[in-house]
């Protein structure tokens, strides 16, 4: 359950709105609701809740404007609801800090396993601040110590490697676009050299996965970029 968790729903549609409502408070989730970007951010801003689901088709503010408005102060989760026609909106969205996306139309299990993640994704980092250590399943990356293992067994990686790997364990649970990762681990000059990442994803994949062909921890999100999983 959602110990009440303080979701804000940010929808100008009346009956999705309702009908995040219901789901959300019958898996003991606290809503707060806004129908426009700029309420939204109000609210975020003054609220402070756990999560926060953002549509991008508002009346006001996109949902990108949006997005970086509450990042520029908040780092509460973002989780995008987009329709399909809006892949580049989407992307930008998480390029200016969201956390996560659903496509409508979804089902209720899907969002709420995804507020699941974000929930978790708060924790992982809180505990990686206060202590300096991650761990998901078997990989361990001790950042003070510089030192990775998998299993126990330490795993030797360039500092490429060890950069990129840092950028996506900080983030589990969050997706991160492509062109976001690049520019955390080469730089803005780099942000369309995906051809880099496909290659130290690969070499990242071969030396952490227990089976690189079929990825336990970093996953694609196809069209989007990739995400550390959290189990």
């Amino acid at each position: 359950m959602s110990d009440g968790a303080v979701i804000l729903v940010i929808e100008d549609e009346p009956h999705a709105r309702a009908v995040l409502q219901v789901t959300l408070k019958q898996e003991g989730y606290v809503c707060l609701h806004a129908s426009t970007g700029i309420e939204g951010v109000a609210t975020a801003l003054a609220r402070e809740p756990a999560v926060v689901l953002l549509d991008l088709g508002l009346p006001d503010l996109d949902g990108v404007e949006v997005t970086r408005r509450i990042r520029e102060r908040s780092g509460v989760p973002i989780i995008v609801v987009s329709a399909r026609g809006e892949e580049p909106h989407k992307i930008e969205a998480l390029d200016e800090g969201a956390n996560d996306y659903v496509t409508k139309p979804f089902v209720a299990g899907e969002l709420l396993a995804r507020i699941r993640v974000a929930l978790r994704s708060v924790q992982s980092a809180a505990s990686a601040f206060e202590t300096g250590m991650v761990c998901i399943g078997d990989l361990a990356v001790d950042f003070d110590m510089r030192r990775v293992t998998v299993g126990g067994a330490e795993v030797h990686l360039t500092a490429m490697e060890y950069r990129l790997l840092g950028v996506m364990i900080r983030s589990a649970g969050r997706v991160l676009s492509n062109r976001h990762i690049l520019r955390q681990v080469w730089g803005p000059r780099y942000d369309d050299r995906s051809g880099y990442l496909r290659v130290y994803m690969k070499r990242l994949r071969d030396k952490i996965e227990p089976e690189p062909a079929r990825p336990k921890y970093l996953v694609n999100e196809p069209g989007v970029g990739y995400r550390m999983r959290l189990p």
